[in-house]
């Protein structure tokens, strides 16, 4: 499981291509699989503020359009009736033509991920990783598995559980409090027994 470090979300962030932009950030902000991310209008539920989708394994995906998420798609409407997240073609070829608008593809995003962790200098992050990160702040920042769980779409909690390492500094830390405090008791008391 491996989280972004550092300034590595802004070097990525600095590095996409504008076009592809919308897509990174989706990703990120989603948690979603790379696959899933290929998104049509018709998955989008504007009133329910959900995306729903079919995901691995035919399982039925879901995912709140939170207010970030509603932000990044609102960028893309106009570009293409039927696809979410479009580029513009840099060169014309047989199914495209130059300065318009294609629908993102698994290939292409896979092509831009290489070259956009090269430019970021951002080595040993996987674009699965976007879902490793996304889980591990939550999980710190909640403390719920199940919660952690259903934002990722596990069917099952044994797969959430490679996140509960995000607690381990926090495990860490709190056992540190809390043996200083019992030494700090110890001292106080063996210091008012000389007293006595």
């Amino acid at each position: 499981v491996r989280e972004l470090r550092g300034d590595e979300a802004d070097a990525l962030a600095l590095a996409v291509r504008p076009d592809y932009a919308p897509f990174f950030a989706f990703a990120r902000a989603s948690g979603i699989r790379l696959r899933e991310c290929l998104l049509k209008w018709s998955e989008v539920d504007w009133n329910a503020r959900r995306i729903t989708k079919r995901g691995t394994g035919g399982r039925t995906v879901s995912a709140p359009i939170t207010d970030e998420i509603e932000a990044i798609l609102r960028r893309s409407i106009g570009h293409d009736p039927e696809h979410v997240f479009t580029y513009v073609a840099l060169r014309t070829r047989e199914d495209r033509v130059r300065g318009r608008r294609c629908p993102v593809t698994f290939s292409g995003v896979k092509t831009q991920w290489r070259r956009l962790r090269r430019r970021a200098g951002v080595e040993g992050f996987r674009f699965h990783d976007f879902r490793h990160d996304l889980g591990t702040k939550l999980l710190r920042e909640t403390g719920n598995l199940k919660l952690v769980q259903k934002a990722l779409n596990h069917s099952n909690v044994k797969t959430t559980t490679r996140y509960a390492h995000a607690l381990d500094d926090e495990v860490t830390d709190a056992l540190s409090v809390v043996h200083a405090n019992q030494k700090s008791r110890k001292k106080s008391h063996n210091d008012d027994r000389n007293v006595g």
